[in-house]
């Protein structure tokens, strides 16, 4: 007689298991060369993404979370990595610049860029916008959105290929209208 895994769909355990891994999870970051600050933020962010992972068994949430903390982890450095090449590009005399604040003009240039993107998301069809976002807004790997939505990792990379030809044509200043329907 085999005994199915326990699965976390008890409110309470759920959250005891919040509140168990949190200040772990902290000390695990500080290990990594983390500041107290930034474990905290990213243990916040980390815990906040598990919610999606109520129904996983007990026993797989601890590796979740933890892979969920790295890729936060790696993205932050990535970012400061990026923010700090283009510092380093440009010179110092940029540095010496003082901080403008953006004209009027330029931030509704940039309101409509971001518009622009946002409706051109939008216009995905469902299932390709699900999975482009899991990817690249949320930070899940090919794998963690296989088995989040039950597709395979194949179908991932498909959808995610999928969503960037498609915002790719609609973005494109040369290129027209996405059609009616897309999944055609």
């Amino acid at each position: 007689m085999e005994i199915a895994p326990q699965l976390t769909t008890d409110h309470e355990a759920f959250e005891r298991f919040l509140g168990e891994e949190r200040q772990p999870l902290v000390h695990f970051l500080r290990g990594h060369g983390v500041l107290l600050e930034d474990a905290q933020d990213i243990v916040q962010e980390s815990l906040h993404k598990l919610t999606r992972y109520r129904e996983v068994p007990l026993h797989a949430l601890k590796p979740l979370l933890y892979r969920i903390a790295l890729n936060t982890l790696c993205d932050a450095r990535r970012r400061e990595s990026l923010s700090r090449r283009t510092v380093n590009v440009a010179g110092p005399e940029l540095l010496e610049l003082p901080n403008e604040v953006l004209r009027p003009e330029q931030w509704a240039e940039h309101r409509e860029e971001l518009a622009r993107v946002r409706d051109a998301i939008d216009r995905l069809p469902e299932r390709c916008r699900q999975v482009y976002l899991l990817n690249r807004i949320d930070g899940l790997s090919y794998s963690q959105i296989s088995a989040d939505q039950g597709i395979s990792v194949k179908a991932v990379e498909k959808h995610v290929s999928r969503a960037l030809t498609l915002l790719r044509q609609l973005l494109s200043p040369s290129a027209g209208p996405l059609p009616q329907n897309p999944n055609s």
